[in-house]
């Protein structure tokens, strides 16, 4: 695959530069910045470690809101956990400065093509996924964004001919100005972080963000059936199941077991390692992206042959005495864990949910447990909000309080056969720092048991 001319990015507004938010991406930001002889002045309302950021020269304040050092900035850079009305943010805003996420700051800085991946759920999957598809096809990659690494951690530091594949939230993509990946994916929508947006629709268009920018030179992959136009330029490629539902003329389709590209037979869908038909449209996805760009299509097709997932996303963790004990944590909402609950046998899970609401209904939660579970284990803040959702479900529902209680009630009840389930529905800053430490407490605990 032959790599297109890059184009011209947009250039960085002047400094000096306000970083907001000195956790992961706000770091990498400053030190991005500090790398090229920028002024930066660094800011976060926690007193979070940075050693690293004094030692290269930023200016940094702790436990301070931010809004007297506005008039000292050029433009402010906003980490994704900062929300669009902080004070400091309003501030800039009403002062006329520029305001860019960290996401829009490191595409402005890198050469390399961007690939975005964006939706509900199934973003961290999906992302990995074409990072694989790439290496299988001995193409240089860096995989970056929510997934864990910051984007612009890979300033200086990673070959201009590797293609960048970002995982991109809401949080990230409603910061960006003119951010125009060469790919990106919208993989589904449900309703998510109302608590930040405020409504479903100021939740989509963040969301939709991802296309808005593209040019004609450019892929956008969404669902067939969407009932959203895409804003942008880009080529359009659809994936869907092929059942009649409107998504037939899908350039990438299920029928009758077989993924199909362009009318002809792909792949079989059971040759797809990783379980539940939400990682069949994760793989279709996937394909349809990399494809549509000109990747080989046996590569692809390796690709997705030998793509094992990712850790805290249906990771199977350990299997004793016939339970199988499944850490889902990464499931922070109601959509993420439906497709999680719908992935087993009726009646064989014992379900461990709950956490900080985010100002969700989970009434669309108990029809599914009702079919799938067993028992269900509530703990963290939102458990009787959660208990209130789940009682028409008619299993029995455990207050459990915290994970590790929640474990040994279930681990009690299990029978062969049967699957414990951590997907909480909820976010983790209850109880945990974020949910891969939510994910890693449950591992250790199983693995201790």
């Amino acid at each position: 695959m032959a790599a297109p001319e890059h184009r011209l990015r947009s250039p960085l507004p002047p400094g000096p530069f306000l970083v907001v938010g000195l956790v992961r991406s706000g770091v990498a930001a400053a030190l991005a910045l500090r790398a090229r002889g920028e002024e930066v002045i660094g800011v976060d309302a926690g007193a979070p470690d940075v050693g690293r950021l004094r030692a290269a020269g930023v200016e940094v304040h702790v436990d301070a809101a931010g809004t007297e050092l506005v008039a000292r900035a050029g433009t402010l850079v906003k980490s994704p956990g900062v929300p669009h009305d902080a004070p400091v943010v309003a501030a800039a805003r009403t002062g006329g400065l520029p305001v860019l996420g960290e996401l829009e700051l490191a595409w402005r800085l890198l050469p390399n093509e961007f690939l975005a991946v964006t939706g509900t759920n199934g973003k961290t999957t999906t992302t990995e996924l074409i990072g694989h598809i790439h290496r299988e096809a001995g193409l240089p990659v860096a995989v970056a964004g929510n997934v864990g690494t910051a984007a612009s951690s890979l300033v200086g530091a990673v070959d201009p001919a590797a293609t960048i594949v970002a995982e991109a939230s809401s949080f990230q993509l409603e910061d960006t100005i003119a951010f125009a990946p060469e790919g990106a994916v919208l993989l589904n929508l449900a309703p998510d972080h109302l608590d930040r947006h405020g409504t479903f629709e100021d939740y989509v268009a963040a969301k939709l963000n991802v296309f808005a920018h593209q040019d004609a030179s450019s892929v956008a992959v969404a669902p067939a059936g969407l009932g959203r136009a895409l804003p942008g330029l880009a080529r359009r490629i659809t994936f869907g199941a092929g059942d009649g539902s409107g998504s037939d003329d899908a350039a990438i389709a299920l029928r009758d077991g077989t993924i199909w590209w362009e009318g002809a037979p792909f792949l079989a869908a059971d040759e797809l390692p990783l379980p539940g038909p939400h990682n069949v449209e994760n793989a279709m996805a996937a394909a349809a992206l990399t494809l549509a760009r000109g990747i080989d299509p046996d590569a692809v097709r390796a690709g997705l042959r030998s793509f094992r997932g990712v850790a805290h996303r249906l990771e199977l963790v350990a299997q004793c005495d016939g339970v199988a004990y499944v850490n889902d944590s990464k499931a922070t909402n109601v959509a993420s864990t439906l497709v999680a609950l719908r992935s087993f046998a009726p009646g064989t899970v014992h379900l461990i949910a709950g956490g900080v609401t985010k100002a969700q209904a989970f009434d669309a939660l108990a029809p599914a447990v009702a079919r799938a579970c067993r028992a269900v284990y509530l703990i963290g803040e939102g458990a009787e909000e959660l208990a209130a959702a789940l009682e028409p479900a008619g299993v029995p529902l455990t207050r459990a309080g915290d994970l590790e209680r929640a474990l040994t009630a279930a681990s009690a009840a299990a029978h062969a056969g049967d699957t414990i389930l951590l997907s909480p529905a909820c976010a983790s800053f209850d109880q945990f720092a974020n949910f891969e430490a939510r994910g890693d407490h449950f591992r250790h605990l199983v693995e201790g048991a």
